[in-house]
């Protein structure tokens, strides 16, 4: 076969493997628009039977099967807003943006709290998805507000952000979670102009990179540092099996905070630090194949363990962003592909159930007994941003749309 011959053919496989991304997103996101219209509706009942206002969100499932709702207050409070205003992107269909306002506008009052490191999370997950979406001028300042709280949790001398407070365990907690809350100080350097934010999740960054991963690439939970001398006084994983192992949904929130460092930064150090992780966790020997991983991989050498939705699909909406900045774009895609073919076929449950949610066999935290094998809302997030990802990287389009709406 000469070159001519070659040149059509490879064409046809493109379109074949976008077209194939784009039945799979119709598909699952047909799925998702139903399953939501159920959640939506189990949370005003929940929210009626339980006559506490302050809970609005849907979080998760407990173990007798009650729908778990939470206040503006708790880390995940923002992600059911998001997966709102990502069915408003996908469809155009402002039934959902109509939705997505009435939970937006709770979070918008969360941007003053700062008793939490959770700010990405919360605001920048839900009203930050509303700005990119709609240029409402008043998001926007809610962004710069968040950074700018966000930022009163900043040590200079730690040269990290803090994690939890009141915790007599630790002087100055640090954990892998916070670089996800990174982006929101990289927006609001665009949106304000002020470079502080951007100096500030440079550092984190660094400091986290320098610190929180071991010889193997693996990452450690929570690193407690001195808050006079930014010493390092102890490194352990308090949400996985042991200090030394490798909590499943730790090792992801590394991948996409590194990943999306590089997008902000095009710090190449970044890039590959993204790219070791990615190595670490797609190469461990307890991945299994279906690459939906056990909670923590040393865990996995255990019979019985849980696995985690989540880290799954954290993960592959992290390879899509990577596959378009590293030269091992092609593996990057295919095991993201093949991560949300996984999540489709075995880890969603029938249509209606669950009440509602997209995704079953999440794990929160099993040392503290805590959300084990249910669905948790950070789930549907992620694999609903994996989704929209994937159609963008199969149409050639950036990963990232800050255009409005997807425009199908």
């Amino acid at each position: 076969m000469n070159i001519k011959q070659q040149i059509p053919l490879l064409l046809l496989c493109a379109c074949t493997l976008s077209a194939c991304s784009q039945h799979i997103t119709s598909k699952t996101f047909r799925f998702a628009k139903n399953q939501t219209k159920v959640l939506l509706t189990e949370t005003a009942k929940a929210k009626k039977e339980a006559a506490k206002p302050n809970l609005f969100s849907p979080r998760s499932i407990d173990k007798d099967g009650n729908l778990v709702l939470v206040s503006s207050k708790d880390w995940c409070s923002g992600f059911f807003a998001g997966n709102l205003w990502f069915l408003y992107e996908y469809t155009g269909d402002k039934f959902w943006m109509e939705q997505s306002l009435p939970f937006t506008a709770i979070m918008e009052g969360e941007k003053t709290d700062g008793g939490t490191h959770d700010m990405g999370f919360k605001l920048y997950n839900s009203v930050g998805n509303a700005y990119r979406l709609t240029h409402n001028e008043k998001y926007k300042e809610d962004i710069i507000q968040a950074a700018k709280t966000l930022m009163t949790r900043f040590n200079p001398v730690v040269g990290c952000i803090k994690s939890w407070d009141n915790r007599k365990e630790w002087k100055y907690p640090v954990i892998i979670d916070n670089m996800m809350n990174l982006e929101l100080l990289f927006e609001a350097t665009r949106l304000s102009g002020d470079s502080s934010f951007y100096k500030v999740a440079v550092t984190h960054a660094n400091t986290t990179l320098k610190n929180h991963f071991r010889a193997d690439n693996s990452s450690y939970h929570v690193i407690d540092y001195d808050p006079q001398t930014g010493e390092v006084l102890h490194k352990q994983t308090l949400q996985g099996f042991a200090d030394s192992s490798a909590w499943a949904r730790g090792q992801a929130w590394g991948l996409y905070g590194y990943t999306m460092c590089y997008r902000e930064t095009h710090n190449k150090a970044y890039l590959l630090q993204a790219e070791k992780i990615a190595k670490f966790i797609f190469t461990n020997p307890q991945m299994p194949d279906d690459l939906v991983p056990y909670w923590d991989y040393d865990a996995a050498k255990l019979p019985g363990q849980p696995r985690d939705a989540s880290a799954a699909a954290i993960a592959a909406s992290a390879l899509y962003e990577l596959s378009t900045y590293s030269a091992n774009s092609k593996s990057y895609k295919k095991t993201a592909d093949k991560i949300l073919n996984s999540l489709s076929k075995h880890y969603q449950p029938q249509p209606g159930g669950a009440k509602g949610f997209l995704l079953l066999h999440s794990t929160g935290h099993k040392p503290a007994n805590s959300e084990i094998d249910v669905p948790i809302i950070y789930a549907d997030y992620y694999y609903l941003e994996a989704l929209l990802r994937q159609q963008r990287v199969a149409d050639k389009k950036p990963v990232i749309n800050a255009d409005g709406l997807l425009k199908n």
